[in-house]
């Protein structure tokens, strides 16, 4: 991708909707066949691709996989823990996004409450912000070595809505120079205000990537799924 200093100029001459027109890569089971759904949203500088691949480490039998691509890379284009309005459109957008991918994945006759929404690192941010907008019951929700976007004091609007018990796992590192342990304990109390069924782990040394213990958490989510 490009750099930084390049895609920020060009953030401009993206239009009002910069995600939209974006492909869903799939793969796992046909989504008409299958019994539980993961939609997996990509980090900055990576693809739609990229995280299906790593969706390898917790294949299952009966599960579908969505991955919404982000233009440019990435969700939005600036710092995550700046001021949120200056992420706009962007940010909105990759929520859009989402949300679209959540819709298709039920009209496939998949509810949401058999539906994982997972993201790490920025779109661990976009997942929580569509949380934060429209909470609703899921099966799971992974959020990984990522926040909610915006800085520290940011106050949110009440949704009107509630995860109304989603289990949802907070993951990230002390060793992460991205995203302090702060943001990541921040959000896990802002998911658990929506309702959430929330656990968080902080795990010593960990860097910005996920770990096998992470894996673990993501396979026994959706063997409890595939289990019911």
């Amino acid at each position: 991708m490009a750099d930084e200093a390049e895609d920020t100029a060009a953030a401009g001459e993206e239009g009002p909707d910069p995600h939209a027109d974006q492909p869903v890569v799939t793969a796992g089971a046909p989504s008409m066949a299958a019994e539980v759904a993961v939609v997996l949203v990509h980090g900055r500088g990576a693809t739609a691709d990229g995280v299906v691949n790593l969706a390898g480490s917790f294949y299952r039998h009966g599960v579908a996989f969505f991955a919404p691509q982000a233009s440019r890379s990435r969700w939005f284009p600036y710092d995550g823990r700046g001021d949120v309005d200056r992420n706009e459109p962007h940010l909105s957008s990759a929520v859009g996004a989402v949300e679209r991918v959540l819709v298709a994945v039920a009209d496939a006759g998949i509810p949401p409450e058999r539906t994982v929404l997972f993201g790490f690192s920025q779109g661990a941010a976009v997942v929580t912000e569509l949380l934060c907008r429209k909470p609703r019951r899921l099966g799971g929700v992974v959020v990984l070595s990522g926040g909610f976007a915006g800085p520290d004091d940011r106050r949110f609007a009440d949704p009107g809505g509630s995860l109304a018990g989603t289990p949802v796992f907070v993951g990230s590192g002390d060793a992460d120079e991205s995203v302090p342990v702060e943001r990541v304990r921040a959000t896990a109390d802002r998911l658990r205000a929506l309702d959430g069924d929330v656990t968080v782990r902080v795990e010593p040394g960990l860097e910005h990537g996920i770990s096998e213990a992470e894996f673990e958490v993501v396979r026994e989510l959706l063997d409890d799924l595939l289990a019911d």
